[in-house]
């Protein structure tokens, strides 16, 4: 079985790529939000997972799309101490925003994404 490669996310903004974070684990590490933003989905197929190490405490860890066209698909299953809660993805989604608490980011957490067809990423 192939590894899977990790990479944690270390600036306040990243923008992912294909070459070097599909099929990895994104690592988020930080108390302090981070902004991952996806590449233009082509119906590839690829995968990138975001794995939440640390709580975030202030702001929010915030996964988007790359243009104003993207949108995502499926849902989010959140489930926390505090709440629980399964968000599906409207026909105009393109942004998961995790605050830490109820909408996710808590330690532990993990967002599967995958680029299903041009225009959409499937969660």
């Amino acid at each position: 079985m192939p590894q899977v490669m990790q990479t944690i996310a270390t600036t306040a903004a990243t923008t992912l790529t294909f070459n070097n974070h599909a099929e990895t684990i994104v690592t988020l590490s930080s108390t302090t939000g981070r902004i991952l933003t996806l590449p233009t989905s082509s119906g590839s197929g690829k995968k990138i997972t975001v794995y939440v190490n640390t709580t975030v405490s202030s702001g929010n860890h915030v996964i988007a799309v790359a243009n104003a066209t993207d949108i995502m698909t499926g849902g989010v299953s959140v489930s926390t101490d505090i709440a629980g809660v399964t968000c599906l993805a409207t026909a105009t989604d393109d942004t998961i925003t995790m605050n830490g608490s109820t909408t996710g980011g808590v330690k532990g957490s993990i967002v599967h994404l995958t680029d299903v067809v041009s225009g959409f990423w499937n969660v």
